[in-house]
């Protein structure tokens, strides 16, 4: 049996799409000439209508349109006034507004002339020499006080004795009602009298300095003792408050002097017209007590001593 005969011939098959030269296909597919005619009118076209334009609206308009999740086109229009660009405005004080534009804004042209800032520097120099020049008095007056009150208590034969004496003193006067009822309560007064003044200080005696006030009334000088003093009267020892009372009439002479030793200790000899004498030392107001007893002795009509 003869085999089968193959046939050797190669057959040739035709390609549908026969390709076109390499060159061409590498070049990709050539142009028209109309075909860019078009396309030159079409860009013109946009430049002439994007001009004037702002620049994000149009690129925003140019963006495609976003798809839906179910794949339908779903166009966005962005408004030109939404999406240009501004600036942030400025803080501006409310000076920087046109008066017209805000009722609650009035404006005062300001002074800056040399002689208005002159004046204002003149004013402001006073009033810091007026301040320098109290706070000097009242530090020399503190100073003065404190110096006062140590040789106050210093004069006591018991320093912690004189303190306890004088906050005693002080309570006193509180619970009475002040200087001006212990005054009356103590000595004997006329109706018509007032009391001017009164000091805290010692009255030298022959048993020492006693602790006690200084009264200064319209009618009279009168002292008192804090504590009531020890006496001997026919063997018995008996207690009383010493006191000083000497008429404003019967006053002759006020002498301040200070020791020579020791500058802090200041005292104020009291002299009456039958030439007795009382010293009084330790005040905690020395110089108010000099003022008072001279004004004192003016009105009694005695002489005034240097």
């Amino acid at each position: 049996m003869e085999p089968a005969k193959v046939d050797s011939d190669a057959k040739t098959v035709k390609d549908p799409n026969p390709s076109a030269d390499p060159k061409a296909a590498d070049q990709g597919p050539a142009k028209k000439v109309g075909e860019d005619a078009n396309a030159e009118i079409a860009l013109s076209e946009v430049e002439i209508e994007t001009k004037g334009i702002d620049p994000a609206a149009a690129q925003a308009e140019a963006q495609p349109p976003a798809r839906t999740s179910s794949g339908s086109k779903k166009s966005v229009h962005w408004s030109p006034e939404l999406v240009s660009g501004s600036q942030e405005p400025d803080q501006k004080s409310a000076s920087s507004y046109p008066a017209g534009s805000n009722p609650y804004i009035a404006r005062s042209p300001a002074e800056t002339s040399d002689a208005s800032l002159k004046d204002t520097m003149e004013s402001v120099k006073g009033a810091l020499g007026r301040w320098g020049r109290r706070v000097a008095e009242a530090a020399k007056k503190t100073e003065s006080l404190a110096g006062n009150t140590w040789q106050h208590l210093r004069t006591a034969p018991s320093f912690a004795d004189a303190a306890m004496g004088r906050i005693a003193q002080s309570t006193k006067v509180l619970a009475e009602g002040g200087y001006e009822k212990i005054f009356r309560q103590t000595f004997e007064t006329v109706p018509e009298e007032q009391l001017l003044n009164s000091f805290a200080c010692y009255l030298s005696t022959s048993a020492g300095p006693v602790m006690g006030v200084l009264y200064i009334s319209s009618a009279k000088l009168a002292y008192c003792s804090d504590n009531p003093l020890s006496y001997k009267n026919g063997g018995q020892t008996e207690w009383s408050y010493y006191k000083v009372v000497i008429p404003l009439h019967q006053l002759k002479a006020v002498n301040p002097s200070t020791s020579i030793v020791n500058p802090a200790e200041k005292y104020i000899q009291v002299i009456s017209v039958d030439n007795h004498e009382f010293w009084f030392m330790g005040f905690l107001n020395y110089e108010g007590a000099v003022t008072s007893l001279q004004e004192a002795l003016q009105a009694g009509g005695g002489l005034r001593s240097v």
